[in-house]
C-alpha cells in the first residue's frame, strides 16, 4: 500500500484536529432503572478504574417502557425517563470534571411505532397531515391518495371481523404533544390510539378508515404486505429516510447541539448497513461534527474490511472479537465435537448448507414482504421496458431470491449513479454464481439482467441506466440483503449449528472457529495501516453470550474428549426425563449453556428457562415467536429442570468446571490482555471488569453491583492482590491497571502507535509490541492455553529494561523463558522503563 495512501486514509479516519480521541471507554446501559442520576453516582468509580471515556446507549426519548433506547419516538428531547436534559447536563459535566469524556449511541436508522402512536409526534404528524406534515420525508411510504397507506399489523383479528364485534373506534380527545390542537377525533383499538386525516371527520366508519393514510390490518398480514422498511422484520420499528439532507439535520439537531456544547465528545452509530447511504451519512455527520470520531456497529464476515471511503475510526469492534475469540479455540477439538454435535441434532448439514437454509426459511416467512417488494420493483423496470418485458415477476423474484441468501455478507456498498468498486462488483458476481447453480437456463438469463441493474450498468433500452427506479432497487436490494443475513444467521443459524456455541457471535460464526497467532498478527498489522483508531471490544449488547460465558466454553475445545464423556454420562443421568422429540441442537445448547453459566453452581432456573425459550423461538425449527409449541418447550424446561435437579448430573459439570477452571482463567484474562494493549480504542462492557455469566439481551442487562465493584477496587488499590485472588479480583486488577495504562499512554489509540509481533517458540503463547517512531514502548505476551504449557518455551522481547505493570516485576529484553516474563498470570503486559 503506497505511503501517500495510508496518509490519506488516516486522515478520515482519525478525529479532525481539536476533536476529542477516546483511549479507554466503558458501556453504560442507561435505562429507566439506571438512569443518569444513577450514573452520575459512579462517575468517581470509572474515574478510578481508569476509562477515559464512558460510553451511552441512545440518550433520545424512547417508547414507553423500553429498557434499551433503540426504539427513539422523539429526536428533540433527551429521554424523560432517563432524567431529562437537566440530569444529562449534570451527568456529562461530572464526567468532564474528572477528565473523562463521553460516547454516545446514535440510532440513524428507524424510529418506534409505539402504543399509543401520538408518542412518536412525527409519524403522527405524517399519517394525519400527509403531505402538509413537516415530517412528510421522514419515513419510507408514499402519503397519497392512491394505495393503501402505512400499513399497521395489529388488529388480533382480521378486520372484517373487528369492525363487525365493535373494537374500532372513534373517539374526541386532547392528543398529547399536539394540545394547541385542542379535542380532534381518533381511532382507538384497545390500547392503540391512532390520527383521523383531516376532512374525513364525518365518513361512516368503514369509508374514515379507508380514506387514512394507514390501513389497520391483522398482526399476520405484516410478513407478507408490510410497505414500509421495518428494522429487520420488527414491525414495531420503521426506518427513517436519514439519507434526505433535511431530515438527517432535523433528527441530528440535538444530539449536535450537545456536541458543539461539549457534553458530547464521539459517537457510535447503531446499524448503518440499514441506511440507503452509510458512506453519505458518515459523511454528513462528518462534517456537521467537524470530524468527531465515529464507530460504526458494522458486521464484517471473513476477511471483509470496512469501505475505506466511509470517514469515521472504524467498528465498534466484533471484527476484533472473532479473533481474539479463535485464539482460545483448540482445533484439534472440533472434529470430535462436530462428531458429537451430529450425533445429538441428527443433522449432517455444513454449515453453510444451514445458512442457506435458515435464509430461506427468513425470506419465506418473516421477510417475505420485503423480498416480494423488490421482486415487484424490478419486475415493473423490465416491463416498462420491452428489451426486458420478457422477464416475468415470477422468474425475477426467483432471482432475488436465490441471490439474497446467498450472498456471503451483509450486503454491497453500490452507490447509484457512481462505478462500482471492484470488491463490491466481486461481491455481487461471487453471489449470483453460486445462486446460478439452483436457477434453470431461463432463470439464468434474468439473473444476468438483475446482477446488471445492481451494479448500475447499461442494461435493456439506451438511456434508461439511472432511472428512478433502478436507483431504487440497487438501495433497496442491499437493505434487503443485510435484513435476511441478520435474521438468518444471528438470530437463526447461531441456535441451530451448536458444535461449539462461543464460536456462535456477532461479527464470527462456526465458519471461523479459529485464530492463529500469525492470522491475528496479520489482521493487527491491516486494522493499524487503515483503521488504527477503530474500537475494540469483547462484549456487547448485542453479544449472544458475554466473554466470561464463552470463555468457559471454548476450552471444551482443549478437553472434547473429557467433555464427551462428561456429556454421555449426564445424560444417561436424566434420560428418562429427555422427552422424546427434545430437538437435538437445542439439547446440546443446553448442555454448553450450564457449563458456560457455571460460577459456584448452576445458573438460576429462571433465568435458564427464559434464556431456552428465546433460544428456541429464535432458531424456529419447532417453534417460533409467532407460531409456538407450548408443549413441547415445556418437555425442553421440565428437561432442564430435571437436570438442575440431578445432583449427581451437576456434580459431573461440576468436575468438568474443574477440569478447565485454568484454561478458563487463562482465556478470560488474556484476551483481557490482549484487548486493552492491541490497536484500536478497548471498550469494557457494563459490569465485565469483572466476571460475569450474562447470556443474550436482556439477560445481558442485568442491574451490576457498582458499590461492590467500587469497593473491591479499593481494596485492590489500598492492599493489592491477595495471595489467592478470586477470578473477579484478577480480572479487575487486570482491567484497571491496563486502563490506567493507556490513560499514561493516550498515543495507544492513534496512528502513530504502531504494533510489532515479537517472535515466541511456542503456538500456545501471543506476543507483540506496540512502538512509537519504530520503537517498541509496551510489550504484551499472552497464553493462550494454560500457563504450564509455557514449559521451556522463550520469548524474545525488544531491549531494554521491562516493568510488568501486572505484577510490578522488572526484566531486561532479549531472549527470555515464557514462565519467567509471565509470573503469577497466564498473561504480562511490559512497559519500556526508560521509554
Amino acid at each position: 500500500m503506497p505511503v501517500e495512501d495510508v496518509v490519506v486514509r488516516h486522515h478520515s479516519h482519525v478525529p479532525s484536529k481539536g476533536r476529542h480521541q477516546p483511549v479507554t471507554s466503558y458501556r453504560i446501559q442507561v435505562s429507566p432503572d439506571f438512569d443518569f442520576a444513577a450514573v452520575e453516582a459512579i462517575v468517581p468509580y470509572l474515574a478510578s478504574l481508569g476509562i477515559t471515556d464512558v460510553f451511552f446507549s441512545p440518550i433520545l426519548q424512547a417508547a414507553p417502557g423500553s429498557m434499551h433506547g433503540y426504539d427513539v419516538v422523539d429526536h428533540e428531547r433527551i429521554s424523560a425517563d432517563l432524567g431529562g436534559i437537566e440530569a444529562f447536563r449534570s451527568v456529562s459535566r461530572a464526567i468532564h470534571d474528572t477528565g473523562m469524556h463521553l460516547i454516545v449511541d446514535i440510532v440513524p436508522n428507524h424510529m418506534a411505532v409505539p402504543t399509543p402512536l401520538y408518542r412518536n409526534r412525527a409519524l403522527w404528524s405524517a399519517l394525519r397531515d400527509g403531505e402538509d406534515s413537516p415530517y412528510r420525508t421522514w419515513f419510507d411510504i408514499s402519503l397519497s391518495d392512491s394505495g393503501d397507506g402505512l400499513l399497521m399489523p395489529v388488529l388480533g383479528d382480521r378486520i372484517g371481523k373487528v369492525l363487525a364485534t365493535g373494537e374500532i373506534t372513534i373517539e374526541k380527545m386532547v392528543v398529547p404533544g399536539f394540545e394547541e390542537d385542542g379535542p380532534t377525533q381518533v381511532v382507538c383499538y384497545y390500547d392503540h390510539v391512532f390520527p383521523v386525516r383531516r376532512g374525513t371527520e364525518a365518513l361512516p366508519l368503514a369509508e374514515l378508515l379507508d380514506a387514512q393514510y394507514y390501513r389497520l390490518a391483522h398482526w399476520r398480514v405484516a410478513n407478507e404486505e408490510i410497505n414500509y422498511r421495518r428494522f429487520f422484520d420488527v414491525d414495531t420499528l420503521a426506518a427513517i429516510r436519514v439519507e434526505d439532507e433535511g431530515v438527517f439535520r432535523q433528527s441530528h439537531a440535538l444530539l449536535i447541539e450537545l456536541f458543539e456544547e461539549g457534553l458530547i465528545d464521539a459517537f457510535r452509530i447503531d446499524h448503518p448497513d440499514g441506511l440507503a447511504d452509510p458512506r453519505g451519512y458518515f459523511r454528513n455527520l462528518h462534517e456537521a461534527s467537524g470530524g468527531a470520531w465515529s464507530v460504526a456497529e458494522k458486521i464484517l464476515e471473513g476477511e471483509e474490511t470496512l469501505p475505506t471511503d466511509w470517514p469515521a475510526a472504524g467498528t465498534t469492534g466484533y471484527d476484533t472479537l472473532q479473533r481474539l475469540q479463535g485464539l482460545f479455540t483448540a482445533p484439534e477439538g472440533l472434529p470430535a465435537l462436530t462428531q458429537l454435535y451430529g450425533e445429538m441434532s441428527g443433522s449432517t448439514d455444513s454449515v453453510a448448507t444451514v445458512e442457506v437454509k435458515a435464509k430461506r426459511q427468513i425470506v419465506a416467512t418473516s421477510l417475505f414482504a420485503e423480498v416480494d417488494r423488490l421482486a415487484s420493483l424490478l419486475a415493473a423496470i423490465c416491463h416498462s421496458d420491452v428489451r426486458l418485458r420478457d422477464h416475468t415477476f415470477r422468474s425475477l423474484r426467483d432471482v432475488v431470491v436465490e441471490l439474497v441468501v446467498h450472498m456471503d455478507r451483509y450486503r454491497a456498498y453500490v452507490v447509484p449513479g457512481e462505478r462500482p468498486d471492484p470488491e463490491d462488483e466481486r461481491v455481487l458476481r461471487a453471489a449470483a454464481e453460486r445462486a446460478a447453480r439452483n436457477l434453470d437456463a431461463d432463470r439464468q438469463e434474468s439473473l444476468d439482467v438483475v446482477i446488471d441493474i445492481l451494479l448500475g450498468n447499461e442494461i435493456g433500452s439506451a438511456g434508461r441506466t439511472h432511472e428512478s427506479r433502478r436507483n431504487e432497487v440497487i438501495v433497496r436490494f442491499q437493505q434487503v440483503c443485510g435484513a435476511v443475513m441478520a435474521k438468518g444467521v444471528e438470530d437463526t443459524t447461531f441456535y441451530r449449528y451448536t458444535a461449539l456455541t462461543s464460536a456462535n457471535e456477532v461479527g464470527g460464526g462456526p465458519s471461523h472457529f479459529t485464530t492463529t497467532p500469525d492470522q491475528f498478527h496479520d489482521f493487527q498489522t491491516r486494522t493499524h495501516l487503515t483503521w488504527p483508531v477503530t474500537m475494540s471490544t469483547l462484549s456487547t449488547h448485542d453479544t449472544k453470550r458475554c466473554e466470561d460465558v464463552r470463555a468457559r466454553i471454548a476450552p471444551i475445545s482443549q478437553y472434547a474428549q473429557e467433555w464427551i464423556a462428561t456429556l454421555t454420562q449426564a445424560r444417561d443421568l436424566v434420560a428418562d426425563e429427555r422427552p422424546a422429540d427434545l430437538d437435538g441442537q437445542m439439547e446440546n445448547l443446553l448442555w454448553q449453556t450450564l457449563i458456560g453459566t457455571w460460577d459456584g453452581g448452576p445458573i438460576e432456573q429462571r433465568r435458564l428457562e427464559d434464556y431456552l425459550l428465546k433460544a428456541a423461538r429464535e432458531q424456529k425449527s419447532w417453534t417460533t415467536w409467532t407460531e409456538q409449541n407450548e408443549a413441547g418447550e415445556q418437555g425442553m424446561l421440565d428437561y432442564a429442570s430435571a437436570i438442575l435437579s440431578d445432583d449427581d448430573a451437576l456434580a459431573l459439570l461440576a468436575d468438568f468446571h474443574e477440569l478447565t477452571r485454568a484454561a478458563t482463567r487463562t482465556m478470560i484474562l488474556s484476551q483481557k490482555a490482549i484487548q486493552m494493549t492491541a490497536i484500536g480504542v478497548p471498550d469494557t462492557y457494563n459490569g465485565e471488569e469483572v466476571t460475569q455469566t450474562s447470556l443474550v439481551d436482556p439477560d445481558n442487562r442485568r442491574p451490576v453491583d457498582f458499590t461492590g465493584l467500587a469497593k473491591m477496587l479499593a481494596k485492590l488499590d489500598r492492599d493489592g492482590l491477595p495471595s489467592s485472588p478470586s477470578l473477579d479480583q484478577e480480572k479487575l486488577w487486570f482491567t484497571s491497571r491496563l486502563a490506567r495504562l493507556r490513560r499514561e499512554l493516550p498515543e495507544l489509540a492513534s496512528a502513530e502507535c504502531g504494533y510489532q509481533a515479537l517472535p515466541v517458540s511456542t503456538g500456545y503463547a501471543l506476543a507483540f509490541a506496540r512502538t512509537r517512531a519504530d520503537q517498541a514502548i509496551l510489550a504484551t505476551v499472552a497464553m493462550r492455553h494454560v500457563p504450564e504449557f509455557a514449559g521451556e518455551y522463550t520469548v524474545v522481547l525488544p531491549e531494554g529494561s521491562w516493568l510488568n505493570v501486572l505484577t510490578g516485576a522488572e526484566l531486561e529484553g532479549g531472549t527470555r523463558d515464557l514462565a519467567e516474563v509471565l509470573g503469577r498470570f497466564p498473561a504480562a503486559v511490559l512497559e519500556k522503563i526508560d521509554a
